[in-house]
């Protein structure tokens, strides 16, 4: 059974729901890993004193008790992070959520990644915003760490998905400078993206990337994608009709004439994003939907650790 079977994303109507699911399997898992001890929870409990915020006070232990305690966590940190979702038309392929069993899209599969990174965000009590892009920053938050605000940007996650975007081009460069701009205090910055852009300037791509670097912001970036069906084109050996969800465009052809020089260019294509995130020291990760949430989560955590140094 796959991640997806396990928790039947074929249609996503509560990410909050789904996110927390996705958190507490991935912290199971985290204590009996090397990060056990790296403190995703409260460490301890204190009794309530009067007259102080109530905002972390324990009510299933007052439940229980009918004492008042406040939770008592092990590092207080002021983190920012910046959530960058690119949702042009490229990103909610496949659309035919039939093809191979898929059940899931890549904006959808980013979205639910999304959601998590908050739910994790705001466990540990650090500020986290949310950009939306796709020819255009369509949505981009301030900081906050509270629960309404995450609420907020759960639904604004949750309508994209439902609008899901017709031949709406993308343009990742522009976009990227703005938020360089936009976020002005050194923070995390997480892209997800498949990096399909309609101009296909790899040069403008590395300039946004490098003015984030400038700014002195911490990036990773999640490259999402359908390995088998848009790295690999493992489409069977028969005409089909290709249609660019950017564009509209449509060709005709025979999967395997083109096959082999597909292959080759978005691997070019790949490998020169990966060099460049290596020279600016940007954390780079081929991320497949068809794959859990597992390294998504851990690439966070082994970035934060390292930023709580």
């Amino acid at each position: 059974m796959s991640f997806f079977d396990l928790y039947d994303l074929k249609k996503i109507e509560n990410l909050d729901l789904l996110a927390r699911k996705v958190v507490e399997g991935f912290i199971i898992g985290l204590h009996k890993s090397p990060f056990h001890g790296f403190s995703v929870e409260f460490v301890e409990h204190r009794l309530y004193n009067s007259g102080e915020s109530t905002k972390n006070l324990d009510w299933k232990v007052y439940a229980r008790s009918e004492k008042l305690f406040v939770k008592r966590y092990e590092e207080e940190t002021n983190l920012r992070c910046q959530i960058v979702i690119d949702s042009s038309s490229s990103m909610f392929f496949p659309k035919d959520l039939k093809i191979k069993d898929l059940s899931i899209n890549k904006f959808q599969y980013s979205a639910l990644g999304a959601a998590s990174l908050m739910n994790l965000l705001k466990r540990q009590r650090d500020a986290f915003g949310l950009s939306l892009f796709d020819s255009r920053l369509k949505i981009h938050t301030p900081n906050k760490s509270s629960s309404t605000h995450y609420k907020l940007l759960l639904s604004y996650l949750e309508k994209e998905i439902q609008e899901s975007a017709i031949q709406q081009t993308g343009d990742i460069p522009a976009v990227l400078h703005q938020i360089a701009d936009r976020v002005h205090k050194r923070s995390l910055i997480i892209i997800f993206s498949d990096f399909f852009d309609r101009n296909d300037n790899q040069e403008e791509l590395f300039s946004a990337l490098q003015h984030l670097n400038y700014k002195k912001h911490e990036v990773v970036v999640f490259h999402v994608m359908d390995q088998p069906l848009e790295m690999e084109f493992e489409f069977e050996n028969r005409p089909h009709l290709f249609i660019d969800m950017e564009t509209g465009e449509e060709v005709k052809l025979q999967s395997n004439e083109l096959k082999s020089a597909y292959q080759k260019k978005v691997k070019d294509h790949q490998e020169k994003i990966i060099q460049k995130c290596l020279q600016y020291k940007i954390d780079y990760v081929p991320t497949n939907i068809r794959d859990g949430y597992h390294e998504v989560l851990r690439r966070y955590f082994v970035k934060r650790s390292k930023l709580s140094k």
